[in-house]
């Protein structure tokens, strides 16, 4: 292995390119670093984002007027405002509130910025993810409901078991467009120092002085992160296609 990265050290020596994310063991530390923080922000962001879709869709079913109201006021906030301004809110405005005083008498945040990250993204893409579903389940045929509750679920278990299933199916393709989005908005994460793949770029160019190099290889790193995704989305949408849906 040592003689892959000393390659990448001659490449430089000899053509100029730069790529000490290879033959660098400290900036190769943490570029990897930033590679695992990208994969965590974007599974925590992905699972919880889904799970706001599920649950808000639900609600927006709900008998309750002031329940509408609250869902629909949390879908207008988060789909129309940009979600860079929402983060800067979450971390400045709203981090500022909470926090916690040390016995020494320093003041620290309770959230951290990472968290704050997850919470905020998480929510933007729900928001989304609510629409979503709620095109989803108006797809489910209204009989195959009524068929459930004449079996005797309740509302709740007909939308778990019945419903949701069916609706889930039907929101695939719009779903994966709206993760795949997630994915790569998940770089907004580097404006509040979150260390995440383009903050650690950012910080290895600006010491190796090696911008165009860096900026190649986030390319294909994303390029590549994504494609994974799509493929991993499309066998799935494929597996739990609905038939008489689609082509």
């Amino acid at each position: 292995m040592q003689a892959f990265w000393n390659w990448f050290r001659w490449l430089y020596q000899t053509t100029g390119i730069n790529l000490p994310i290879f033959y660098d063991a400290y900036d190769r530390q943490r570029f990897a670093g930033g590679i695992l923080t990208t994969l965590e922000l974007s599974a925590a962001c992905l699972v919880l984002s889904v799970v706001i879709g599920v649950v808000g869709a639900w609600l927006q079913g709900s008998r309750l007027r002031l329940t509408k109201l609250v869902i629909q006021g949390y879908i207008q906030f988060f789909r129309n405002t940009p979600p860079l301004v929402q983060l800067y809110f979450f971390y400045f405005a709203l981090g500022s509130y909470i926090t916690m005083r040390l016995p020494n008498g320093t003041t620290v945040p309770l959230v951290s910025n990472v968290s704050w990250a997850i919470i905020c993204l998480s929510f933007y893409a729900g928001s989304f993810n609510v629409e979503i579903f709620r095109a989803g389940i108006e797809a489910v045929p209204r009989t195959t409901i009524e068929a459930a509750e004449a079996l005797g679920y309740s509302r709740l278990k007909a939308y778990i078991y019945i419903v949701l299933p069916l609706a889930f199916r039907i929101s695939l393709p719009a779903l994966n467009n709206n993760l795949v989005n997630l994915v790569k908005t998940t770089t907004l994460a580097y404006a509040i120092a979150v260390p995440e793949l383009l903050y650690v770029s950012a910080q290895i160019w600006s010491d190796e002085v090696n911008v165009p190099e860096m900026m190649n290889v986030l390319l294909v790193l994303y390029v590549a992160l994504v494609g994974i995704l799509v493929y991993g989305m499309a066998k799935w949408e494929r597996a739990l296609r609905v038939p008489g849906y689609g082509v």
